[in-house]
């Protein structure tokens, strides 16, 4: 790779950090200027980025419940949601065609449909990304909408299939035995590789080797095994610690992705026009989405946040147009077309994610009135009883403050955590926790004011946006109770303080001071036995 790539994409994600967007906004800028300079995205950077689309499929897997892919909500939305978008916009695009507007009029009805279904998809590199930036990928409307977007690559995936003629190979039949049979070393394996580089390389070996290049042997998509491999891992306990050690390697290497996308074309002033016309189609991808979330009994809020990281285009309406393009359905200026709509869209998308929860306040009575009357299970209301003490996030973390803080104060303690599986585990355990995300705006308004804790309530989540978040939000319900929260960082520490956090600690920091008195008890014991020997 040049190095002028790494120095523009480089400065460009920091501007537009500094500006409060998310950093791939300036490295898919960093595509188009690059472009605009002469640059070709060469062999290495497509490589790049194919691996970084392949490991993100595998971290998916990884924190994915297979279950949660038959809720209706998910299953049902992506179906209904890909069946209206492709006939609405396949009309629409063929009434374009019969209206003579360039590019469009050599469109037949055929063609027009095949460009509605590259439309119909949402980007699973984009939506991973703001969730994991916002700590929103366990929440409910983070759920919902990575599950519909593995329904979509799942559909993705059967149009790859049957449209290059590539059957699977016979022994693709063997695929689910062959994993379950390797699944009990896969997981002796991953014991054994401890937490270091040799963890780091076990991602990479099961992700490439075992997933995407054992499936493709068969005759099968290559980031579907990815995927398959990632879900059958998920319940390893290690699974969380491996997603986090391949996230920065990951992350790396999707900027190659970003960049691709603006190194796909030079487009001509027309065809800046026709992406123009298909930026305008995803408001009502994004209203849709709202409408069909609702229905399946999502309040209002879930199902905007929900909406709103579905609102761009994909990669895979890229690799859709690609195979247009191959087969000769397509003329390739519509490879380009989609590139910088999918660009731009991405564009617009990242300030509308950053300001979800601004937008769901502003806009909250209006929204509310498209709630069914039942609620959704995981959307129901918090009645809790007698609490004084809140532990916000039951990670490692927040399962020993809530352990030390029931020694003081008894039943009085509450738990709170948006993971359903970790809550039940709370619970078996014999810990008082409930379902819920703390970064809601409603989340305190759907408790009784006399409910909400009053001496103390700790942030222990283990994303700062999501503990800096909740405390926004508590300060301006006007909550005067003690807050604590933690923080990886000195700066951090400050951001929480300024938030309202009256008690704001650097985790590493007072982790060694834990350990250095732990250590300074245990020599002060030592010497005190000596001494009465």
């Amino acid at each position: 790779m040049d190095p002028l790539m790494i120095v523009v994409a480089f400065l460009l994600g920091f501007l537009v950090r500094q500006v409060g967007l998310p950093p791939l906004v300036g490295y898919l800028a960093a595509g188009f200027v690059l472009n605009w300079l002469g640059f070709a995205g060469g062999e290495t950077l497509h490589v790049f980025a194919d691996l970084g689309v392949t490991l993100l499929l595998f971290s998916i897997g990884l924190k994915l419940d297979i279950k949660s892919l038959i809720r209706p909500e998910i299953w049902g939305g992506a179906s209904i949601h890909a069946l209206l978008t492709v006939t609405v916009l396949g009309v629409a695009v063929f009434c374009l065609s019969l209206a003579g507007v360039p590019f469009f009029s050599e469109l037949d009805l055929p063609k027009s449909f095949l460009i509605a279904f590259a439309l119909s998809f949402s980007s699973t590199v984009f939506a991973v990304k703001i969730l994991e930036e916002k700590g929103e990928m366990g929440a409910l409307h983070g759920r919902v909408a990575i599950g519909i977007l593995i329904m979509q690559d799942i559909f993705a995936v059967l149009f790859l299939t049957f449209s290059l003629g590539k059957i699977p190979s016979i022994w693709a039949l063997a695929v689910p035995v062959a994993l379950l049979g390797l699944r009990p070393l896969l997981f002796t394996m991953m014991d054994r590789s401890g937490h270091g580089e040799l963890l780091l390389l076990f991602g990479l070996f099961v992700a490439l080797a075992v997933g995407a290049a054992g499936f493709e042997l068969v005759g099968l998509k290559g980031d579907l095994g990815a995927l398959i491999v990632g879900i059958l891992l998920a319940k390893h306990e290690k699974s969380s610690e491996l997603a986090k050690t391949l996230m920065g390697f990951k992350d790396l290497l999707l900027v190659g992705f970003f960049l691709t996308i603006g190194l796909s074309g030079v487009p001509t002033i027309a065809a800046i026009g026709v992406a123009a016309i298909l930026v305008i189609a995803v408001p009502f991808k994004t209203t849709l989405f709202f409408m069909l979330l609702t229905r399946f009994k999502l309040r209002s809020r879930s199902s905007l946040l929900g909406s709103l990281s579905l609102a761009n285009y994909s990669e895979f309406g890229l690799i859709v147009a690609a195979v247009g393009t191959a087969k000769g359905w397509l003329e390739p200026d519509w490879l380009v077309i989609i590139a910088l709509a999918l660009a731009v869209t991405f564009v617009i998308a990242s300030p509308l994610n950053t300001m979800a929860d601004m937008l769901y306040v502003k806009y909250r009575e209006k929204l509310k009135k498209f709630e069914t009357d039942t609620r959704h299970p995981d959307d129901q209301p918090i009645r809790p009883k007698g609490v004084s003490v809140a532990i916000l996030g039951m990670g490692r973390l927040g399962t020993k403050a809530y352990d030390f803080m029931y020694e003081k104060y008894g039943d009085e303690v509450l738990g709170v955590d948006f993971g359903k599986d970790k809550v039940l585990e709370h619970r078996v355990a014999g810990r008082r926790v409930i379902h819920g995300d703390p970064t809601d705006p409603d989340f305190w308004k759907r408790i009784e004011r006399q409910d909400i804790p009053a001496q103390i309530i700790m942030l222990t989540m283990p994303k700062h946006q999501a503990n800096l978040s909740a405390a926004r939000h508590l300060r301006g319900l006007g909550y005067e109770g003690c807050l604590a929260a933690v923080a990886h960082f000195d700066d951090q520490v400050e951001e929480l303080r300024k938030s309202g956090v009256d008690a704001a600690f650097n985790f590493y920091n007072q982790a060694g001071l834990g350990f250095a008195e732990h250590a300074w008890s245990f020599l002060e014991r030592s010497r005190q036995e000596e001494l009465q020997g």
